[in-house]
């Protein structure tokens, strides 16, 4: 696809609509905007042709029975820090990780299905990896906001 591709009015009403309900048929998204099952059809495929577009199903992890969402930053010591969150990535329990810049190398989001979880994920998993030097985890006591339909489809210059 064209390196020019630019989103217009059309496109961004589309996602919208595909915001509002990611389920939604080509169909019904064209009976709400006055477009064609077609048109709807063609637009979505040329947005992820393009990469300005990607329809993703999003799981709520409360749903699938994780009770408790947990922060954990982590200082590295000896190796690089991209290594150690790379490896752990890698465990299930971990559903984000970021190389972040300040006090902390590494930051992830985890979850577990009850407290009794956090000792054997602490000190039998974590604590195995290479090049931790410290793990500073802050339980989540309240989630405010849980949304990924915020990104913008297209880039500012």
């Amino acid at each position: 696809m064209s390196e020019n591709f630019t989103v217009d009015d059309i496109d961004r009403n589309i996602v919208a609509q595909l915001r509002i309900n990611g389920r939604a048929t080509n169909q019904q998204i064209a009976d709400n905007l006055g477009l064609t099952a077609a048109t709807v059809s063609t637009r979505i495929r040329r947005m992820e042709d393009a990469d300005k577009l990607r329809v993703v199903a999003v799981s709520d992890f409360a749903a699938h029975g994780y009770n408790v969402l947990m922060e954990m930053a982590i200082e590295v010591d000896g190796r690089p820090a991209s290594e150690v969150a790379a490896e752990l990535a890698e465990f299930e329990e971990v559903f984000a990780a970021h190389l972040v810049t300040g006090r902390y190398d590494i930051d992830m989001l985890v979850v577990l299905r009850d407290f009794d979880e956090l000792p054997k994920l602490l000190f039998e998993k974590f604590s195995k990896v290479r090049g931790i030097h410290s793990m500073t985890p802050a339980i989540a006591v309240d989630v405010i906001k849980y949304k990924f339909d915020i990104a913008p489809i297209e880039a500012r210059n």
